[in-house]
């Protein structure tokens, strides 16, 4: 028996939302050089903490940035964030300020942060999740930054244990 046109149209027109709850992650990279150095602490100290990562003459890393949100889908767009706008926050609040720049002198919200990828992932929440308060069905879950394809940290939060 052939399918009819409204037939086909009720199947289209029903929508059968998925429940439970997921995570999504979306990744960006950007270019920084920093140095490890805590000025209350002398030269010395310096050295023997951070080795080579305290140069005076700064070092650079290639980084990665994972943010995962966390939550259902949104039951109308199947959504727990459009990913083109986690793209767009993500490069608004990080990217933009910290690529090819001195993460020590040029990023005014790293002002006074010994910027280590621990540090990193702390203040990178900081200035991402005001962006995700609108979000209904979500919540940023964890920010995770590689300095090396074998180093990373990751923050869930100040509420995490």
């Amino acid at each position: 028996m052939p399918k009819t046109r409204s037939s086909r149209s009720a199947r289209a027109a029903s929508v059968r939302p998925q429940k439970g709850t997921v995570c999504i992650t979306r990744q960006v990279h950007f270019n920084s050089a920093h140095r490890l150095y805590n000025p209350t602490k002398s030269l010395k100290w310096n050295q023997a903490q951070y080795g080579l990562c305290t140069n005076p003459h700064w070092h650079g890393h290639n980084y990665v940035l994972e943010v995962t949100v966390k939550g259902q889908p949104d039951p109308v767009t199947g959504y727990l964030i459009d990913l083109g706008e986690l793209k767009r926050i993500l490069n608004t609040a990080i990217v933009d300020k910290c690529d090819h720049r001195n993460l020590n002198e040029e990023v005014p919200f790293l002002a006074g942060i010994i910027p280590s990828t621990e540090n990193l992932v702390i203040a990178f929440w900081e200035q991402i999740a005001p962006h995700l308060q609108h979000l209904k069905h979500g919540r940023l879950h964890c920010v995770r930054l590689y300095e090396t394809p074998r180093n990373y940290a990751e923050y869930y939060g100040p509420d995490a244990d």
